[in-house]
This record gives C-alpha cells, sequence and structure tokens, in this order.
C-alpha cells in the first residue's frame, strides 16, 4: 500500500513536470513557464464580480530540506516540483478563476520528529508560508504546519503562526501514527484553536491508520481515491462520538474532499446512538448538528448531483471551495455557478463568502 508517508515522499520528489492528461481533465497542474501568460479570468454570478477562495492547495517549502540533512527524515524534504510556490502557481490560478488560496504543507512527515526538530521544521514552513504570502498578499493566506506529535508545542506554534506571521488557522493530518486526534492527549492543541477562533484544516494520507498493509495495491489508486474520503470520515466520526467537538464548541473544522463518505452517510450516523445500544456515544447532539456550524466541508465532488446532494445535506453556508491543486482534478468553478438548485447567494458563499468569514479576508 502507498500509505502517507509514500505518497507525499512521492510528491516531495517529484520533477518540476507535468502531470497526465486523463478523460478530458484539465492539466492545471503544470502550466509551461515559457507560455505566454493567461489573461487573468473575473468570475461573475450575474453581474457581479465576486472573489474566488481555495481552501485545498497543497505547497512546500524547499528550505526545509536543510533543517533536516543528516537526519532519518531527509528524503521526506526534497524537491518539490509543482508544489513549490512560483510564477507557475500564478499562471494556474488565473487561469481557473481562483483570487485566493489558502495553502497548506501536507504530508505530515514531521509528525515522526522529536521536540527539537520538530520545532525547527514548522518554524521553517511558517516563516516560508507567511514570507510568500507577504509577497502577494491579495492572492494568498496560508495555514500554519503544527507538531502534532507534540500537542502542546503544536499550540504554541499555531499561537505563534497566527499571532506573530499572520496565519489564518492550521493544517493537520488525520491522525498521529495512529493514534485517533480524539484523544484527550491532543486537547491543547484543540482548546488552543478554539480559543483563537481559528480554521483547522485537516488533510487526509491514505486511511494509513485504518486498512490494513496491502488492501489498496494494484490498479485504481485507491489509498487516494478511496483511503482520503475514508480517513476523513473516520476522523470526523471521532470527534464526534468521542465529544471533542462538544469540548471544544469554538472549534472549526474543514476537512479535505468535501467531507470524506460521511455526508452521504448521515442519515445512518445520526441514528446510531438512538437505535444502536452498544454505541456507547459521548456526543451531545446528532453528527448532523455539527455540520451546522463547526464542520465546513470542501466541494471536491466534481458533479452536479454531487454537489446537489451535499447542499441537501449541509446546507450551502458549510460548503468552501477547494481544488486540491497542483493535483490533477477537474476544475470546478463552473459546476457551482451553473448548478440550478444555487440561489446568486449560495453560489457567491461556496466560491469564497463562507472563507472569506472563516478565514478573516477583506472583501
Amino acid at each position: 500500500m502507498r500509505n502517507r508517508r509514500d505518497f507525499f515522499k512521492a510528491v516531495a520528489g517529484a520533477a518540476a513536470g507535468t502531470f497526465v492528461l486523463r478523460r478530458g481533465f484539465a492539466n492545471a497542474a503544470a502550466p509551461s513557464l515559457q507560455a505566454t501568460p493567461a489573461r487573468r479570468r473575473e468570475v461573475f454570478v450575474g453581474s457581479r464580480r465576486v472573489k474566488v477562495i481555495d481552501v485545498h492547495c497543497h505547497c512546500v517549502v524547499p528550505e526545509v530540506a536543510e533543517v533536516v540533512k543528516g537526519t532519518n527524515l531527509a528524503t521526506n524534504a526534497g524537491g518539490g516540483g509543482n508544489n513549490v510556490l512560483g510564477p507557475a502557481r500564478l499562471q494556474v490560478m488565473d487561469q481557473q478563476g481562483l483570487d485566493i488560496q489558502a495553502l497548506s504543507i501536507n504530508g505530515y512527515w514531521w509528525y515522526a520528529a522529536d521536540r527539537d526538530l520538530a520545532r525547527r521544521i514548522v518554524q521553517v514552513q511558517n516563516e516560508g508560508l507567511a514570507k510568500w504570502v507577504a509577497a502577494h498578499p491579495d492572492r494568498f493566506v496560508a495555514f500554519a504546519s503544527v507538531a502534532l506529535q507534540h500537542p502542546d508545542l503544536a499550540a504554541e506554534q499555531l499561537e505563534d503562526g497566527v499571532k506573530r506571521l499572520g496565519l489564518r488557522g492550521a493544517s493537520i493530518g488525520g491522525h498521529v501514527a495512529g493514534e485517533d486526534l480524539s484523544s484527550p492527549k491532543f486537547d491543547p492543541f484543540w482548546a488552543k484553536a478554539a480559543e483563537l477562533g481559528v480554521l483547522v484544516f485537516m488533510h487526509p494520507g491514505g486511511a494509513d491508520n485504518i486498512i490494513k498493509d496491502g488492501a489498496f495495491r494494484g490498479r485504481g489508486d485507491l489509498g487516494n481515491i478511496i483511503g482520503n474520503p475514508l480517513e476523513t470520515t473516520y476522523f470526523l466520526s471521532r470527534l464526534i462520538f468521542d465529544g471533542t467537538l462538544d469540548k471544544f464548541p469554538g472549534l472549526k473544522i474543514c476537512p479535505g474532499h468535501a467531507g470524506g463518505y460521511l455526508p452521504s452517510y448521515l442519515a445512518r450516523t445520526d441514528v446510531a446512538c438512538d437505535v444502536r445500544a452498544n454505541a456507547n456515544c459521548a456526543n451531545k447532539k446528532h453528527p448532523r448538528e455539527y455540520f451546522k456550524g463547526q464542520i465546513v466541508i470542501d466541494s471536491m465532488v466534481f458533479t452536479e448531483e454531487g454537489l446537489r446532494h451535499l447542499v441537501a445535506e449541509v446546507g450551502a453556508s458549510q460548503i468552501v471551495y477547494g481544488t486540491d491543486i497542483p493535483f490533477n482534478w477537474p476544475v470546478g468553478v463552473d459546476l457551482i455557478l451553473r448548478a440550478p438548485f444555487l440561489s446568486d447567494a449560495d453560489k457567491e458563499a461556496i466560491l469564497g463568502g463562507n472563507l472569506m468569514k472563516l478565514l478573516r479576508i477583506a472583501s
């Protein structure tokens, strides 16, 4: 199985080449730097120009390679390909009509670092993100990296990132070495995120905390196609059923990949504590209720029916735009613009309005 470490190691070491075009999907990941710059697309809802904000954007800070040089984590920090921020990223944004990206460094390979090394890795990453944002303040915001294996340190890093560097929240994985993030061990981090009132973006890594080794072998890239939404589903379910969201009612969580399978199974999840005597639920509300305030999800479903279903289950106020750039997925701006079941206000909210509030972005 290509687990999270294998997958993101491959990402980090990739050459700055192209991604394969398949089934007509736009190759948004790898525009030629020699090409004529694209005219920046402006997105309108009716006659109103709207700001499009993307919550799901991968990147790396190459300078971290020097921090881990000579350690057992050195192979995780090299290269970067199209995850390295540069002119190509701005070109893709202009082509797709993206006004702002909320950047995050994913893979979470630094969760294996000891306290001192983890502190240095995160400092370089967060300062690197802040430097890029400062150079392009009208196009980017960023989520802080944190060393979640050391929860008290993670809380310090989040506060430093938000208060000193101007970062807008935290990016985390779905577990730490298989340990559920609903464990009281992680309460110092959750408490700090709730205190600061910032969004926590969670990105899965192939469900290697759930699936036995080798289960996703073979065709189909199942570690991504099944594993990522599965890990997202499990992550949210643990935070709900173990009472973490009740313990910290100020928490705002945004998991990648449209909330995984949970929005499609909310009815079954909702009744579990009512009809299953062995469920032993710690949550104070039905799972659906957490999607009305504390949980927002990205829009990565790719079809009109998929989007309609998400809106029907959680509401347009809880959906934000996401692309997974620089990875090769269909561009979703027009899917939202053309959706007959969305009002103009709903379209504006999903494309950018919801994130403007959550990330404190000026209009």
